[in-house]
């Protein structure tokens, strides 16, 4: 009763294609696809932003002119 083995999983995938369909489960797949890749991209565009922002720091025209009042 632990663990299933490969023929239960072929039966359980046989029964979903039959109940789905093909062309169904493959929308279901590009889909899935899609969202991981968004969910990927808007991760890596949120740690590269902080790295833009702390550079940008440094450069503003009020650093700029604080900087020139020193000298």
């Amino acid at each position: 009763m632990g663990s299933f083995s490969i023929w239960h999983w072929l039966i359980v995938l046989a029964i979903v294609v039959v109940v789905f369909g093909t062309k169904k489960l493959r929308n279901i797949g590009s889909d899935v696809g899609g969202a991981v890749k968004g969910f990927k991209d808007a991760v890596n565009e949120g740690k590269s932003t902080p790295a833009l922002e702390e550079e940008a720091q440094g450069r503003t025209v009020e650093n700029e002119v604080r900087q020139k009042e020193k000298q």
